[in-house]
């Protein structure tokens, strides 16, 4: 019986993994009979999984959705993923740390008692950077600009600008405009919504905790591809400020005379290679050679500069220009 149920646990993940199944290829990937496959398909069907068969050359099975919630099935791995996933789930700024909570704990009691004893010890901790402040998305927002961006449907909305009236810092003026969403995104805590939008004849990231939509939605629209083709990449290029590559414009390489678990909690997205107990090599990225200079010497550290030129260059205007800012300090006055 063990045995029969950890087969039926397989075949349901690898129904998962895809739409369309052949018969033969289920069978070779679990390492049984056409037969077995057959018959461990009509049990799923008994316990409420929704498989479908669908013919052709072949013959094959579906996983379609149901109507009904059926029985949920866990492996080890899954299990340990979902506690994970749930404890984690404070971290997303979805504002829904409540029922993830609640839902960790719904499946907890549905748990055979040796997968519950494997999740038992398992305690994530969401750590937010202290310079970061997350703001809370609705998970009921989160949802609807979801479904335009699956629906490939025009919002119009209303939008809270981040900045203010320099003659009235507490105007809270809303911009009403209209977008073709394309992805929800997270960056540092705060999810923002991806969109092209026609009247200024660009990509937009707008923060989702300052959109309210307004009701209906637009018509569908023909999506279009973000520069470079990945998402992730444009979105990182925007927040630096590069234009669109993820990659920063100027990257350049110094070794410093501090150990690397110094330097680790401070180089953000930078590269540290250990060299020694008090020596490390660090690769860095900024948006200008001045900048990535000045971020290397906030380390307060001894340090060589390995390349390129441009950063060797950058510490000489700098060296100037601070030694210029000493000596007018130590000036007499009058």
């Amino acid at each position: 019986m063990v045995k029969t149920s950890a087969r039926l646990l397989a075949l349901l993940s690898v129904l998962q993994t895809r739409r369309d199944w052949s018969g033969d290829e289920l069978a070779e990937r679990l390492d049984v009979s056409a037969r077995t496959v057959r018959r461990d398909v009509d049990r799923l069907r008994e316990l409420g999984y929704p498989i479908t068969a669908f013919k052709g050359r072949d013959g094959g099975y579906r996983l379609d959705a149901g109507s009904q919630m059926p029985p949920l099935l866990f492996d080890d791995e899954q299990a340990v993923a979902l506690a994970v996933a749930l404890q984690a789930a404070t971290a997303t700024g979805a504002g829904i740390g409540e029922a993830a909570e609640r839902a960790l704990n719904t499946i907890r009691q549905v748990m055979p008692a040796r997968l519950r004893q494997r999740i038992r010890p398992i305690r994530v901790e969401a750590v937010v950077p202290p310079d970061a402040v997350p703001a809370r998305a609705d998970g009921s927002l989160l949802m609807a600009l979801s479904a335009a961006v699956h629906a490939r449907e025009e919002l119009r909305l209303d939008y809270t600008p981040a900045f203010r009236s320099a003659s009235d810092p507490g105007d809270t003026a809303v911009v009403r405009r209209r977008v073709q969403p394309h992805h929800l995104v997270t960056w540092r805590g705060r999810w923002y919504l991806l969109a092209w939008e026609e009247e200024r004849g660009d990509w937009q990231t707008l923060r989702v905790d300052r959109i309210s939509p307004r009701t209906p939605n637009g018509p569908r629209f023909t999506p279009r591809e973000v520069p470079g083709g990945d998402v992730a990449a444009f979105v990182t290029g925007r927040f630096r400020g590069t234009g669109g590559p993820a990659d920063w414009p100027c990257r350049g390489e110094v070794v410093l005379d501090l150990p690397a678990a110094s330097v680790v909690p401070f180089a953000y997205d930078g590269l540290v290679e250990e060299l020694g107990p008090e020596r490390c090599r660090l690769v860095l990225g900024s948006w200008s050679w001045v900048g990535l200079a000045s971020a290397v010497g906030r380390f307060d550290a001894d340090f060589e500069v390995v390349g390129p030129p441009e950063l060797e260059d950058a510490f000489e205007r700098l060296a100037r220009r601070f030694g210029g800012a000493g000596r007018k300090a130590r000036l007499p006055e009058g």
